[in-house]
Formats: C-alpha cells, structure tokens, sequence
C-alpha cells in the first residue's frame, strides 16, 4: 500500500524519468513530463518514438529506453504505459535497479500490483525491489497521481 511516506521516498531522488512521455500536450504523459519541469526538477524523457518533446520549458531530446538513463540507481521513474507494458517497464526498472515508481491511474491491472508488491506468483523473484507509489489512494479519484499529490510529496522530500 502506498503511502505518504513512499511518496516521501520517490521524491528522495535527485533524477527522475517519465516513461511514456508524450509529445501531445493533450495527453497525461506530457503532462505529468512538464510538470516536473514546472517544479524545476530534472527530468528524462522516455518515448522510443520520438527524438524530442517540446513544453513550454523547451525543447527536452528524449531516451529510447530505461537502459538509456544515465544513472538508473539515482533516478525515480514515473511510468504511463498501459498495464502489459507497464509490467514489462518494472521487471527492467527492478534490473536497472531504479530505487523508486510512480504508476499512474490507468497504468495498472492486478498483475502488475502483483509484481510492484512483491506478491507476484509469475515464477518472478519477489518481484519489484523499490519504493511503489500506485493503487487506491492519494487524493485523485483515480488513485496516487503525481499531478494531484506530488506537490505534497515534494513538500515532504523538502524540495518545495
């Protein structure tokens, strides 16, 4: 169960990374990408599809992939995949040894709760290692969502 305190620990990290950003200003995956940059926190983002993503912060040249980042060890994830590839994005962030995740509402099914928690019965190994901010919680209705609770957690990490 997430709580205060994980998000307290996911915003400990000096680097963080959105996989899924989007280059549609539309879409929650370049929302969630500027609102890191509006909270002046370095940010990375992940689209395999596109060489670059422009905000009203700039233009910010993209990674391909997780083992793209620069320093995996020191940096919290914020996934917004849909559910298969988001569980396929933690099985490499636990590889990477990605300290912390933030999955989106919309980003999970029970199997990927499964792995994040551990409780996996997939032949997988304890599943995910990190700290794990998803599910039922937080005070969006959809659950932990970094645009509606990351102010309170950043105010927690003292970085607001």
């Amino acid at each position: 169960m997430s709580t205060e305190s994980t998000v307290k620990a996911f915003f400990n990290s000096p680097q963080f990374a959105v996989v899924g950003a989007s280059t549609n200003p539309a879409k929650f995956g370049h929302k969630v990408f500027a609102w890191y940059h509006a909270h002046s926190l370095p940010v990375t983002p992940i689209n395999p599809a596109s060489p670059s993503i422009e905000t009203p912060f700039g233009v910010h040249p993209t990674i391909k992939s997780l083992s793209e980042l620069p320093d995996p060890e020191h940096t919290s994830l914020s996934v917004i995949t849909p559910a298969p590839v988001t569980l396929n994005v933690l099985k490499e962030a636990k590889k990477l040894g990605i300290p912390a995740v933030w999955l989106q509402p919309g980003t999970w099914d029970e199997s990927v709760i499964a792995f994040a928690r551990g409780t996996a019965d997939e032949g997988e190994e304890s599943g995910y290692r990190g700290a794990v901010v998803a599910g039922d919680g937080g005070s969006g209705h959809g659950g932990w969502c970094v645009l509606v609770d990351g102010e309170r957690g950043l105010r927690a990490a003292g970085k607001l």
